[in-house]
């Protein structure tokens, strides 16, 4: 197992970091259910490069941080995002394998099975809405996801950490 510096633990916390800005960012209303789970792309790409250093107690803090400033129920997305970090853990040798085509489509799985978690937990602790739309933020991360897969490894290889 290749060693970590802080270099390259600082690279995974600032991405996350920044996936939560970039999930937390205010837009129109009507825009809002185009935005893709950035943070949970980030999540599941760390996941799968680096499993021995980024798992579910990671996809709990930052979930605990995104229900402080988003102001939902605590441990709403911290529970999302955990489940997300483990159903990653348990797939990530597989993820890898895959094409980046089929790694897509498993992503859309993975996020689409968080939202439908976080719509049922909205059911339970307020107001909701039955309706698919609430899967196009998993479907826009499957179509960005080669393309963040691609620039990330780049970014890692340039940088040689991890």
């Amino acid at each position: 197992m290749a060693k970590v510096g802080p270099q390259g633990m600082l690279l995974v916390w600032v991405s996350l970091l920044l996936a939560l800005c970039l999930q937390v960012m205010p837009l129109a209303d009507v825009w809002l259910m185009w935005r893709p789970d950035w943070l949970g792309l980030m999540l599941i790409y760390w996941c799968v490069s680096a499993p021995q250093r980024v798992g579910v107690m990671h996809g709990f803090v930052l979930g605990l941080l995104l229900d402080l400033i988003e102001g939902s129920p605590l441990g709403q997305n911290a529970l999302t995002l955990s489940l997300l970090a483990f159903l990653c853990a348990l797939v990530y040798q597989r993820l890898r394998a895959y094409s980046l085509v089929q790694q897509a489509v498993l992503v859309f799985v993975l996020l689409g099975l968080v939202q439908l978690v976080e719509q049922w937990l909205q059911t339970i602790f307020g107001p909701f809405s039955i309706h698919l739309a609430f899967l196009l933020p998993s479907l826009i991360g499957a179509v960005l996801w080669p393309w963040l897969f691609t620039m990330l490894q780049a970014l890692r290889r340039r940088l040689s950490v991890i």
